[in-house]
């Protein structure tokens, strides 16, 4: 299993971190309109969830673990699959069915190496994800953007919505932009 290096930076406006990136020589590798099933592990593990989720191009399973909200304190285990819509009706056929359905709207650029992903979903304000093979390399581009460090979280995006936004998305079977 792996460690996650990410954090997220809450209330970013897009436009604005765009032109920062590219003045930084970011790469803009893509924009994407992402749609994921998510699930409980079995047992339920309030910590622990399947997502099921395709950008269009790419469809993956992955398992995530979150172990502490601290910038390495999420595990995760993925793995690439053909089809959205199979892998959900295997899923099911298994036993797991989609406790909700989620879209968001993803930019991704590359600088450094690290991943830098501008996310806006349903009733929230945009925020950015920073990810890397390491903790230093996240530092590294936080120091780079000048991040304000109040606006940092380890929080996952459930975590986000209930905890800064007071929105329980497990009550929510369909977050979309409908």
């Amino acid at each position: 299993m792996n460690i996650e290096y990410e954090v997220r930076i809450l209330e970013v406006n897009p436009d604005e971190i765009i032109k920062k990136l590219e003045s930084l020589g970011a790469t803009k590798v893509g924009e994407w309109h992402q749609k994921r099933y998510v699930y409980d592990t079995n047992p339920v593990n309030d910590n622990a969830w399947f997502r099921l989720r395709t950008n269009g191009k790419e469809t993956t399973l992955t398992y995530k673990n979150v172990e502490k909200n601290t910038i390495d304190g999420t595990h995760e285990l993925e793995i690439a699959v053909s089809d959205f819509d199979k892998t959900n009706e295997l899923l099911s056929i298994m036993g797991y069915m989609p406790k909700g359905y989620q879209e968001n709207n993803r930019i991704r650029y590359l600088l450094n190496n690290v991943e830098i992903d501008i996310d806006t979903w349903p009733m929230i304000p945009t925020y950015m994800e920073i990810e890397g093979r390491n903790s230093e390399e996240v530092e590294n581009i936080l120091n780079l953007l000048n991040i304000q460090k109040d606006k940092i979280t380890a929080l996952n995006c459930q975590d986000i919505y209930k905890e800064i936004y007071h929105i329980d998305i497990d009550k929510i079977k369909k977050l979309s932009f409908k």
